[in-house]
C-alpha cells in the first residue's frame, strides 16, 4: 500500500541526490491501539509489555478520575481483559505511552536509531508536550493534559 522498503531506500537515495532532505513523522506519545505492544499488554498484568502504557485501576467501579481527553469524553478506557483502565490523551485507540518504562525508552531509541542509520535526516516530533507526564497521579485535582 505504501511502498516497499526499497522503494523508501530509492526515494532516499533519490531525494538526497538532488539535496533534499529527508524528515520523518515521529509519534512518542502513543501507540495505536492494534500495535503488537498493546495488543499484548492487555491480555495480562504480567505481560512483559505491560509496563509499556499506563495502566491503573478505578475507583469505585469507575475511571480512576475525571479527566478527560483532549478530543472530549474521559482520558480513561476499560479493558475487560485485566479490569484496569488505560490513559489515553488523546484518542481512546491511541494509547499513551508510558516514558517511565526503561525497556520502553531502548526500543524507542533503537527505533530513532535504525530510521537514522538507514539515512534519513531528521524527524518531526508530535505530541511532545503530552511526551512527559510529571503531573500525572491519579490523585491529581486537576487535570494536567487541560489547555487552559
Amino acid at each position: 500500500r505504501f511502498g516497499t522498503m526499497e522503494d523508501f531506500d530509492l526515494l532516499l537515495k533519490e531525494a538526497h541526490e538532488l539535496g533534499i532532505k529527508v524528515i520523518m513523522d515521529l509519534v512518542i506519545n502513543h501507540s495505536s491501539d492494534q500495535h503488537q505492544w498493546f495488543e499484548e499488554s492487555k491480555k495480562s498484568k504480567e505481560s512483559p509489555y505491560r509496563d509499556y502504557y499506563i495502566w491503573v485501576d478505578g475507583v469505585d467501579g469507575k475511571e480512576p478520575n475525571n479527566w478527560t481527553s483532549i478530543f472530549g469524553g474521559s482520558a480513561w478506557e476499560y479493558s475487560h481483559e485485566t479490569g484496569q483502565y488505560y490513559l489515553h490523551v488523546f484518542a481512546k485507540e491511541q494509547p499513551d505511552l508510558n516514558w517511565e518504562s526503561e525497556k520502553l525508552k531502548e526500543e524507542l531509541f533503537n527505533m530513532i536509531r535504525w530510521w537514522l542509520d538507514k539515512g534519513i535526516d531528521g524527524f518531526r516530533s508530535d505530541a511532545i508536550p503530552h511526551v512527559k507526564k510529571d503531573e500525572y497521579s491519579v490523585n491529581a485535582k486537576e487535570n494536567p493534559f487541560s489547555p487552559f
